[in-house]
């Protein structure tokens, strides 16, 4: 027998894999073409594709899957609804009003909410409701409201209350992993990051705690509250705070890397490809070098900044209050591209949401869906 020729079972499985290899090679670039083409292009023209009118919406901004985005109003009612058309899929009442912004997995919506003793004492819940019903399944009730932000792993909920008490919850059950006390409260946007939680405190602590234990890592002190959310990229931790200062801290180190200010307190930090993007309450829009944290441009807008932009590669969302546009930036020299025509002046601090090819935009009398605008059908020859 000739060992140096190939048997016919080599030479079918070598071309078995050479298929494959092509098949999952053009499936990737068909997933990559399908993904720049559903991703939305804030430069370019969008339109009112759906709206959802209540005059019950809140401050606290909504959470979305690919599917339903789910909109807590001020009323204490939790409303699904579903992305492509705005359809309502289920009311929930949750009873007293909601304290933190929701947050969805794949099986569940989770609600923080707050509701008053006839001795002026507030207590907080904690519910986790089923997605494709509305229905509550499971409830806690807490000794102080939850706020800020509630984030997820694959097994535990995160959030930090008002009273200083930090809480990993079983997501399933709802039952206590384990509670971590502090000083001071919490209102900030929890973040995670392998195995830690970032926590912002209103005294200015940035705490960073084992998500396992609650076991506390390490511990930043900045020079004023910390209430907007906290962004990790590439190692270095960003955030800023009320006294108008954006900080970079290095994570694995947790030293200081640098520290940039503003002309009032920061609302958001956002990483972009081209930099750190910080919004204060100045009106300003900037951007930042990540490295040095420099300045590389800022930009005015028409009114105070109080969320997190939406943000695409071609640009930057921003919905300021009092004005009746929301604004889009070019990421890269700050200059204005896009405006989208809210119908009135805004005076909600929700942030803007991204589903799908949609941005959704919280409004005093509802929610708007913007969307490109679809293509005309090409007219019928005449007969």
């Amino acid at each position: 027998m000739n060992h140096d020729t190939p048997s016919l079972h080599t030479r079918f499985f070598k071309a078995l894999v050479s298929f494959l290899v092509v098949l999952a090679c053009a499936s990737g670039v068909l997933l990559a073409r399908n993904r720049n083409e559903n991703q939305i292009a804030l430069s370019q023209p969008l339109i009112i594709k759906w709206r959802y009118d209540s005059d019950q919406t809140s401050n606290l901004t909504p959470a979305a899957d690919a599917n339903l985005i789910y909109v807590p109003l001020a009323s204490g009612v939790l409303v699904s609804l579903s992305v492509a058309d705005g359809k309502l899929s289920w009311k929930a009442e949750t009873g007293g009003e909601f304290s933190a912004a929701p947050a969805v997995d794949e099986r569940s919506v989770f609600a923080a909410g707050q509701f008053g003793e006839p001795d002026g004492h507030v207590h907080g819940t904690l519910r986790a409701l089923s997605k494709p019903t509305g229905v509550t399944l499971w409830m806690r009730t807490l000794p102080a409201p939850l706020k800020g932000s509630l984030v997820a792993n694959d097994h535990a909920l995160f959030a930090g209350s008002v009273d200083g008490r930090v809480y990993a919850f079983d997501k399933r059950t709802g039952l206590t992993m384990w509670i971590t006390q502090f000083a001071e409260g919490f209102s900030s946007q929890t973040a995670l990051s392998n195995d830690t939680a970032y926590f912002g405190g209103d005294n200015g602590g940035l705490m960073a705690l084992d998500q396992n234990t609650g076991q506390l890592s390490w511990y930043y002190r900045a020079h004023g509250p910390i209430r907007g959310p906290i962004v990790l990229n590439g190692g270095v931790i960003y955030f800023g705070s009320s006294d108008g200062y954006v900080y970079a801290l290095s994570e694995l180190q947790h030293k200081l890397l640098w520290r940039w200010r503003t002309g009032a307190a920061v609302q958001s930090v956002a990483v972009v490809d081209s930099g750190l993007l910080a919004a204060s309450l100045d009106n300003f829009a900037y951007l930042l070098s990540r490295s040095k944290g420099s300045l590389i441009w800022r930009r005015l807008l028409p009114g105070r900044i109080a969320s997190q932009p939406v943000t695409a590669p071609d640009g930057a969302l921003f919905t300021p209050l009092s004005s009746d546009s929301a604004i889009v930036l070019n990421v890269r020299d700050g200059k204005p591209a896009n405006a989208l025509a809210l119908g009135e002046e805004n005076s909600s601090s929700a942030a803007p949401v991204a589903a799908n090819d949609l941005v959704l935009i919280t409004t005093t009398h509802g929610l708007l869906a913007f969307a490109r605008p679809q293509p005309k059908a090409p007219a019928a020859p005449n007969d």
